[in-house]
């Protein structure tokens, strides 16, 4: 039995979400079905994060266990064949120890937002980010996120359906830029709770907009109560850019 490490690219927008869902087509499914199609085996794929509804993915990192004799490149190219006409791009496939796990060998994630900020109606990036047609200061929006940075109690920022265990975490990063009438959102932590990128973008708009202040923000963070939640951003403009683990180098995740 060989351990396959995967690399994948996807757009979320067909999908359920990553997650094997009963309602629905799902990442995972696709995958799955794409490997027992090549070897003839039912694998379960492990990955790095579980993506929502609507959300991408530029390199999520995904492991499963194949015991019939394939190299990685054949694996990958058989795969991308296989998937076609679904947009999913297995970017690399590699073999990696066994005692290897997506999820929990991870030690860092990284999430891009993106917000395109104009007028004017969406074709290309229709679906891939969340359209705000009012001028936003993403200077204003970048200092205020600097207030999220760090360990907290993220109840405010939790999805109600959050699984985890505690809704505290450490942030290691929430920087903003702009490139145009492109605004860039970068997290990066250990681990997220459910929702919570979403959730810490849909506010920072609001400062962005000029309707709440850095101290809006930090209101919202100490309440440590959903319901001071000012927006949960669309799921659009959301994507999982980056696992980080141990004997990597340091990522590098696409630029768009």
């Amino acid at each position: 039995m060989t351990r396959y490490r995967l690399t994948v690219e996807y757009d979320g927008g067909p999908f359920m979400g990553w997650q094997r869902q009963p309602h629905g087509p799902t990442v995972q499914q696709a995958i799955e079905e794409a490997v027992a199609a090549i070897t003839g085996e039912k694998v379960v794929l492990h990955s790095a994060g579980r993506t929502d509804a609507g959300v991408h993915a530029l390199a999520m990192a995904a492991h499963c266990d194949i015991a019939k004799a394939v190299t990685p490149f054949r694996l990958s190219e058989g795969l991308n064949a296989r998937l076609r006409p679904l947009p999913v791009a297995v970017l690399k496939a590699e073999v990696v120890a066994g005692d290897w796990h997506a999820r929990f060998s991870c030690i860092g994630r990284r999430y891009r937002y993106r917000i395109v900020n104009r007028r004017a109606p969406l074709t290309l990036e229709a679906g891939r980010a969340w359209q705000v047609t009012v001028p936003l200061d993403a200077g204003a929006m970048h200092e205020a996120a600097q207030g999220l940075v760090g360990r907290h109690d993220f109840t405010t920022f939790r999805s109600i359906q959050c699984q985890a265990e505690s809704p505290v975490k450490t942030l290691d990063r929430l920087d903003v830029r702009r490139a145009g009438e492109t605004i860039v959102i970068e997290a990066d932590a250990r681990s997220f709770l459910h929702h919570q990128v979403r959730s810490m973008v849909g506010c920072l708009q609001l400062v962005g907009r000029g309707k709440w202040s850095a101290a809006d923000l930090e209101g919202a963070l100490e309440a440590r109560d959903r319901a001071a939640l000012g927006l949960n951003a669309p799921p659009d403009g959301l994507y999982f850019a980056a696992a980080v683990y141990p004997d990597d180098e340091t990522p590098k995740p696409k630029t768009r």
